[in-house]
């Protein structure tokens, strides 16, 4: 199986034929996979690095946006991390799957996060948020996209943006393929698991998207297991 390119087979929960009870299985096992494979923790590093060095308690709320935010567990890490920390912030979700978006609100009845059910392309910000991110949801676009995706991001927030996707690596694939398939019980992640291996990233491919994309300041770090990190920047003082 050759891993030197990226595949671009679409994975069954791209498709709106899917049973909302199917969803809400597959949402609870990635969060489960992102808990015990270190993905959570990769979000919460993103938005550590992008947070004002100045203590953020004495400052007005930080607005966090989460584009393709499924079932919102990553939503909802981040704000069990803010409050710890008691920094104030105030988070929302983007989805065009109405089935994600329903599987996100039947979590949070009462939390305060807010879900959009859209295109994020096609959602308008009355003031733009501080930050802006994304999770395992990269890999489910070409190139062409993926540039337009990062121009839209970095010009829709305020202090930058932060990306959490899969490398791709022959050992990350068949790893994965065998977990999932002695432990999950949803076909959806059964199958489309190891394909988001297949459509993720080697680090000069995003270096070379976000050099295209016009991003001035960025980096590409690799995380455990299989994942990258990409930060961007706004420059400091940029929106004073």
């Amino acid at each position: 199986m050759n891993f030197s390119k990226r595949v671009y087979d679409k994975e069954l929960l791209d498709r709106d034929d899917i049973p909302f009870g199917d969803i809400l299985r597959n949402m609870k096992e990635l969060n489960t996979i992102n808990s015990l494979l270190g993905g959570h923790a990769i979000t919460r590093k993103g938005l550590a690095k992008l947070l004002p060095a100045s203590d953020r308690s004495k400052l007005d709320p930080v607005t966090i946006i989460e584009i393709g935010c499924g079932g919102g567990d990553n939503l909802r890490v981040l704000r069990s991390y803010c409050f710890k920390r008691g920094i104030p912030a105030s988070f929302t979700g983007i989805d065009i799957n109405i089935n994600c978006i329903e599987s996100a609100l039947n979590e949070d009845k009462s939390t305060g996060i807010q879900y959009i059910h859209s295109d994020y392309r096609l959602v308008e910000f009355e003031d733009k948020p501080d930050i802006i991110f994304s999770s395992l949801f990269c890999h489910h676009f070409n190139e062409q996209e993926l540039r337009s995706m990062f121009r839209w991001m970095y010009s829709n927030c305020k202090l930058g943006f932060f990306i959490n996707d899969l490398q791709r690596h022959i050992v990350a694939y068949h790893s994965i393929r065998m977990l999932t398939g002695l432990f999950s019980k949803s076909y959806l992640v059964k199958h489309d698991a190891p394909l988001s291996v297949r459509r993720g990233f080697h680090k000069h491919e995003l270096q070379q998207l976000l050099t295209a994309s016009g991003i001035p300041i960025s980096s590409v770090s690799w995380e455990w297991a299989f994942r990258f990190l990409v930060i961007a920047k706004h420059p400091p003082n940029e929106f004073d």
